[in-house]
């Protein structure tokens, strides 16, 4: 019994190449690309969060940790599980809000940041199309 393999998981082709693509732009310092692809893994982590309903009941008497649940585990919860459609849509709303950012920024004068969000939003478009070969 191993560990289930990363191609075995719903949605891990985008977020695999968002991956790979953040740790060669890590290595290559291109800063602008490590903020899209880590933007867009957030974004998809956020997608991936559980709501944490109702707080359990507090350890009475605890000095040190305010509202702790008590037991193992008790306060961890299941991710959501994203189909690779949901991830290949959240990523496209990335590229679409900075599209759209970029359009804002160029309404204003201010065409340096609009150039790059457009930069950011390429990046993220290269990352979503690599399937699509």
């Amino acid at each position: 019994m191993g560990l289930p393999k990363p191609e075995d998981e719903p949605g891990t082709d985008v977020r695999v190449r968002l991956r790979l693509a953040l740790g060669e732009a890590l290595r290559a310092r291109d800063m602008v690309a490590v903020s899209a692809l880590r933007s867009a893994l957030a974004a998809i982590g956020n997608a991936e969060a559980v709501d944490p309903g109702p707080a359990g009941a507090a350890i009475a008497g605890n000095p040190y940790v305010a509202g702790a649940v008590a037991g193992l585990g008790a306060g961890e919860a299941r991710r959501l599980s994203l189909s690779a459609a949901d991830i290949d849509q959240i990523v496209r709303a990335e590229i679409g809000e900075r599209e759209a950012a970029a359009r804002e920024y160029e309404h204003r004068g201010r065409p340096d940041q609009a150039s790059r969000l457009r930069s950011e939003a390429r990046v993220l478009m290269a990352a979503v199309a690599g399937g699509e070969q």
